[in-house]
């Protein structure tokens, strides 16, 4: 018999879900059911469904900073979700609702707080998304992943808890990683991660580069969906893949360094694993400034190489490569001192206190 029955949410890309996968132990343990509402046709569906969680598929629109004719048509698709969300969350009777965030979550939390039911949500980044703007006043608390973002938000509302990061990570292995890859193992391991949705200018700089890099190198790029360069399929040393989801802590525990952007998921399981590795945040133009701010967060505290996309070019890529490689027990020795550790414990003590009495 389950103590308690939560609700949760998050989507619009693997960022917004990833978390959630890693409180689901620790839920089960604690006596939670779970479920999860996401969008219909969204990401999350598969990733839920896949680890074995009852998902329900609600209608989303996007919330977008910038014009677009969609502007006009997704404020009803919210409506409607609010409306779908209202009705199961009455049927369901959660104690209460956790929100990792992204657009879906927005009518999950207005469905949850017009059934009276205890909200906590999660802000990964040092300022919070525009979802995240919205449905705070809603919310019991707000977990936040770094300190920085207390300036950000009400104090009263605000806990200071990290990020979660999945049990599963810890336990890869390099020769799984060599295994999966066949790489012999001579070489160190380079992996780029360019995010579930991928990065042109990230698969541009290390395929430009890429027989240069291959001559210290063995390669791992994740490129995102559709990204695959077919010419390069059977590329010595070089193994592409559009997105993995069992094989991720192998490659991580296997890399000798990384490429990343800076999602703040992302690189917190950098700073857990300890990872040498170079960030190249989206740039401002493509976003709303989060992932600057968390690398800059990170070159401060020494975790991190950052290169700006503006700066980026082939000399630059190569000299950071090489910079941070022959630098890399310096970055881990940095990282050792961290105090910013897993925050599943931490999470999973807001959602305790904060469950409807």
């Amino acid at each position: 018999m389950n103590r308690y029955k939560i609700i949760m949410t998050g989507g619009g890309s693997a960022g917004h879900v990833t978390p959630n996968l890693a409180l689901f132990p620790m839920l089960k343990k604690e006596g939670f059911e779970i479920k999860y509402i996401g969008g219909k046709n969204g990401i999350e569906k598969g990733i839920i469904e896949g680890a074995g969680i009852p998902f329900f598929g609600i209608s989303t629109g996007k919330l977008r900073r910038y014009f677009d004719l969609k502007n006009f048509t997704d404020p009803f698709k919210v409506i409607a979700g609010i409306g779908q969300c209202y009705k199961i969350i009455k049927r369901e009777k959660p104690d209460i609702v956790f929100s990792k965030g992204g657009f879906v979550a927005v009518p999950v939390v207005l469905g949850a707080y017009l059934n009276k039911v205890p909200v906590v949500s999660h802000e990964s980044d040092i300022t919070p998304g525009l979802a995240n703007k919205l449905i705070i006043p809603y919310c019991s608390k707000l977990c936040l992943t770094f300190p920085e973002a207390i300036n950000h938000v009400r104090k009263d509302k605000a806990v200071i808890t990290g990020t979660p990061i999945r049990e599963e990570l810890f336990k890869g292995k390099k020769e799984e990683c060599l295994k999966i890859t066949g790489f012999s193992g001579r070489k160190p391991i380079l992996l780029i991660i360019g995010g579930s949705l991928g990065s042109k200018v990230l698969n541009d700089a290390v395929r430009n580069n890429l027989t240069e890099i291959l001559s210290t190198f063995d390669v791992i790029h994740l490129c995102g969906k559709g990204n695959r360069e077919e010419s390069l399929t059977d590329k010595a040393g070089y193994k592409q893949y559009e997105y993995v989801n069992e094989e991720m802590s192998h490659f991580l525990m296997g890399a000798d360094l990384v490429i990343s952007r800076a999602g703040a998921n992302s690189i917190f399981e950098l700073l857990a694993l300890k990872k040498p590795n170079i960030l190249i945040p989206l740039s401002q133009k493509a976003s709303r400034g989060d992932q600057i701010l968390n690398a800059k967060s990170f070159e401060k505290n020494g975790y991190s190489y950052v290169i700006q996309e503006e700066s980026l070019d082939d000399e630059v890529f190569k000299k950071a490569i090489r910079t941070v490689y022959k630098e890399r027990e310096k970055y881990t020795s940095l990282m050792e001192t961290s105090q910013m550790k897993n925050g599943s414990l931490n999470i999973m003590k807001v959602i305790l206190d904060n469950i409807k009495k």
